[in-house]
């Protein structure tokens, strides 16, 4: 076990729930005290307590958690439930939190009035007009709930972008199994303002999500794939407009005539030899733009930097075929031989593009990412013209 030399160099936060039962209507302290209890068993004690509720803590309960748990009054936080995410961090400053922070570790305080964040909040909760997004997976087959938190980067890039074009995303969960089974329910995608399919891996879905995809591309609807969302754009544009009816990846179809998404040869003797770890791309890889494309003019600069986390990749022998029918490789590693984004060009579709990489994992409430918001604009546009 780790020693810490000074104890003042950790700080213990302890987040304890405080219930509200309907029958009695009063705010019950008893829960926090008996965790804290435990925790004291195993020789912790914590610094500060945020307390989590349906409502703020009210000044008695403070009071009592404070006497009863051992812990400055000061150091009692509220945290009552918020309609949106970023508005806890104003929340915790009303109980000076950062103030609290700054001094246990003798640190000096920093001027700071969350001016950016508060105009964040406000500009979300001016925004009235909404565009409604699809997003096309696998992981929605669970009963009465939706596995959102498999997404969640996604779609909180979504939602950072869409405060950024002063729109409410609204966000609907499609099993792309439904496609493969019932066809004909592809048509309810121009309900839509925008559809995205996120990365994953495996076969299954996949043809339902091919379907989605060639339904966004002929009807001009914004759509946007991520990775493996990438792939699969390749793949019904080589099927659908380039003719080749059995393009796929080998990832689902190792016998495939074309495979127009393939390991990459050096990748191939890893796997051979079951050394999986050295196959992935894991992290951040550089990327060359070409001018007079969408991602160019989203990004303003030639070269850029996103994390990736993938193993198959544009078959090389495919590009020069895919190009000429009209799909632009419009981001390249510096070497040529990895296409990083795939775009028609503005003319042929208002957006309508794929990334190897994954940008969700750089976008953020204060600086969405460029491409997220490239693709929310075209959904509002597409909104606005319906």
């Amino acid at each position: 076990m780790m020693k810490i030399k000074n104890p003042k160099d950790v700080m213990t936060v302890m987040v304890s729930y405080l219930p509200v039962p309907h029958a009695s209507g009063e705010m019950k302290t008893k829960p926090t005290q008996h965790a804290v209890r435990t925790v004291n068993g195993a020789g912790i004690q914590p610094d500060i307590i945020i307390a989590r509720g349906e409502t703020p803590l009210d000044h008695k309960r403070k009071e009592k958690i404070s006497m009863f748990c051992n812990v400055c009054e000061d150091c009692v936080i509220s945290a009552p439930d918020v309609d949106i995410l970023y508005e806890v961090p104003i929340n915790y400053e009303k109980d000076d939190l950062g103030r609290i922070i700054l001094k246990y570790f003798n640190l000096k305080s920093k001027k700071s009035d969350l001016k950016e964040w508060r105009e964040l909040l406000k500009k979300i909760k001016s925004a009235k007009k909404k565009v409604r997004i699809g997003i096309v997976g696998k992981y929605f087959g669970t009963g009465d709930f939706v596995l959102s938190d498999a997404y969640i980067s996604v779609i909180e890039a979504i939602k950072h972008a869409s405060y950024k074009v002063g729109v409410k995303a609204e966000l609907d969960w499609i099993n792309s199994e439904v496609y493969e089974k019932e066809p004909e329910k592809i048509d309810s995608l121009s309900e839509y303002d925008g559809i995205l399919v996120p990365g994953g891996f495996g076969g299954r879905g996949v043809e339902g999500k091919i379907k989605a995809i060639e339904f966004c591309r002929k009807n001009k609807i914004p759509y946007f794939g991520l990775c493996y969302g990438m792939q699969l754009m390749t793949i019904e544009f080589a099927r659908n407009v380039l003719g080749l009816g059995d393009a796929n990846t080998t990832e689902i179809n190792r016998e495939t005539k074309n495979p127009v998404i393939d390991i990459m040869p050096e990748q191939k003797k890893n796997l051979e030899d079951n050394n999986y770890g050295a196959t992935m791309r894991l992290g951040a890889y550089p990327a060359v733009l070409k001018e007079g494309t969408i991602a160019f003019e989203a990004y303003g600069v030639e070269k850029i930097s996103e994390r990736h986390r993938h193993r198959w990749e544009v078959n090389p022998a495919y590009i020069e075929g895919i190009e000429k029918a009209g799909l632009i490789f419009s981001g390249e590693s510096p070497d040529s031989k990895l296409m990083e984004i795939a775009e028609l060009p503005k003319t042929e579709h208002p957006f309508f593009m794929g990334t190897q990489f994954h940008p969700e994992f750089k976008s953020s409430p204060l600086e969405s990412h460029p491409l997220f918001f490239e693709f929310v604009k075209a959904a509002k546009e597409r909104s606005e013209k319906k």
